[in-house]
Order: C-alpha cells, then sequence, then structure tokens
C-alpha cells in the first residue's frame, strides 16, 4: 500500500534530521516568526453562498500520476499558482511538501507565505514531532493529520502540539471507524477532512463524503478532499453542507487555472450551474 511506503520513508527521513542543532534552530525560527492566520476562522468567514470554500492546492506531481503536467519537468512555478489562486477567490492554499513521492519542498511553503497574505496548509505526513516545528518554521498556519496514518495517541499528542505551536489541525478521515475516531477521542477538533480517494486502489468517490458528513456534528468545518472536477461536484458538496474543499490536480492541470478556479466557484463563464 502506497501509504504504508510513504510513512517508513517519512520516519527513516525524520532519522536523518534528528539533532539538537536542527530542533533549535527550527525554534529560534519560530520565536521570530509573525503570528499565523486563523486557517478554520478564515475558512469560516469566507464561504461563498454558492459553493464550499475554496483550499487551493500547491501540487507538483503525485505517486500515481508523476508530473501533473510536462512543463514541471523544467520548471514548476509554485508561487504563480499560489498567486492566481488568491486572486481568484481561494480561501486558502495548501502546499504538498513531501520530497521523494510528490516533488514538493518546505522552500515553496516558506516562498508563498512570504509573498502571499492567505492561510496555508502545510500537505505533509506528520510522523514526528520535529515536522510540526518544520512546518511552523516555514509559515503553515495549519497541518494535516491523517487518520489512516496515526494512532489515537499519536492523533491526540500531534494536535497539542500544534495547538500549542499556534496552527490549526485538519483531520484527514477515509471511513466511518476513523471518523469516530477523532470525534470521540478529539471532540475540539474543528476541521474534518473526508477524503474521497482510496488509499489502496486510489480511486476516488464523492459519496464517501456525503456518506460520512452525515456522522459529523453541526459545529464542525466539514472539507471534501480529492475527485472534485467540475462545477456540478462542487455544488452537490454545497447542497450537502460542505463547508469547505480541497482541489489540486483539477486545477494543476487545467488548460487555464484561473477559469477552472472561477467555473469551479461558480463566478466564470464555464460556470454549469449556480446554487
Amino acid at each position: 500500500m502506497i501509504l504504508d511506503r510513504i510513512l517508513e520513508h517519512k520516519k527513516a527521513e525524520l532519522r536523518h534530521k534528528q539533532s539538537r542543532s536542527y530542533l533549535a534552530d527550527l525554534k529560534a525560527a519560530i520565536r521570530d516568526a509573525p503570528p499565523t492566520l486563523g486557517f478554520a476562522v478564515t475558512l469560516d468567514a469566507t464561504k461563498p453562498p454558492s459553493s464550499p470554500a475554496l483550499i487551493a492546492e500547491v501540487k507538483k506531481a503525485s505517486p500515481s500520476l508523476g508530473l501533473l503536467r510536462p512543463e514541471f519537468e523544467e520548471t514548476f512555478d509554485y508561487l504563480g499558482f499560489a498567486r492566481t489562486y488568491h486572486e481568484q477567490g481561494a480561501s486558502a492554499v495548501s502546499v504538498l511538501t513531501d520530497k521523494d513521492f510528490f516533488q514538493g519542498d518546505l522552500r515553496y511553503l516558506k516562498e508563498i507565505k512570504q509573498a502571499l497574505p492567505i492561510p496555508a496548509l502545510n500537505k505533509e505526513f506528520m510522523v514526528g514531532d520535529a515536522q510540526f516545528y518544520e512546518a511552523r518554521a516555514h509559515g503553515a498556519d495549519a497541518i494535516l493529520l491523517i487518520a489512516a496514518a496515526l494512532e489515537r495517541r499519536q492523533l491526540m499528542d500531534f494536535y497539542a502540539l500544534a495547538t500549542e505551536l499556534g496552527m490549526d489541525s485538519l483531520f484527514e478521515t477515509h471511513h466511518e471507524r476513523e471518523l469516530d475516531m477523532v470525534l470521540e477521542w478529539i471532540p475540539t477538533a474543528r476541521l474534518i477532512g473526508i477524503n474521497n480517494r482510496d488509499l489502496k486502489t486510489f480511486t476516488t468517490d464523492l459519496n464517501v463524503t456525503f456518506r460520512l458528513a452525515k456522522r459529523i456534528p453541526p459545529d464542525k468545518l466539514i472539507i471534501s478532499e480529492s475527485g472534485i472536477h467540475k462545477r456540478d461536484d462542487v455544488v452537490k458538496l454545497n447542497e450537502a453542507g460542505i463547508h469547505a474543499m480541497l482541489i489540486g490536480e483539477s486545477l494543476i492541470r487545467a488548460e487555464d487555472t484561473s477559469d477552472k478556479v472561477r467555473e469551479l466557484l461558480g463566478i466564470g463563464p464555464n460556470s454549469a450551474r449556480s446554487a
């Protein structure tokens, strides 16, 4: 399973970074860093009436597809994508920082945050404390906690650490068991993500969101992730009460990213329906 491979590699990667001086440098950078922007607060405040709020992803590659655009072999304009998202109405950005499987980089996150006043999620596979200090030192306003990748105690401890560092936590779930664990053991969790992608087959199904959303209390912000490609998908999510959507590949691979953002949000000439 690809998730298991990623997690094992991530643990090995983290072991190579472990040193007192590395962590001390990160903590020093955090002391000098500006306050985080409220990720959850921003999603709540900027949700359009006819669409979930958009978390637009800066993503160069994926394990299943490789590079998302041929020209990324030569150059990846991560700042350009992030700027377009911001200008066209995205509420937040998600920045993939895993190097080996997604060809991401923490530098992308840092430079985007230095350039744009937009909340950013560090999209990473979190397996150790040092990654949280990395995220905060590079400008993250929120981090991702994948229920399928972590034990209950880890979820609780990592949530506490992220909160201590001033970052919001997006809890990613894939099925009822994971969702129920998060709701039971982390009752103060605000951001509940539902990933529509099966981590074994990599197929996507929006019905996963519609099914799991019915179990989530109204005080949570529900974020649908993966498999959102067209305006009709967005309308269905909005009608189901989904508060935000995380979209990457549909935006990155679009012929015109600006038009695609506007289409999905229902403000472009190509929007098929409006709620």
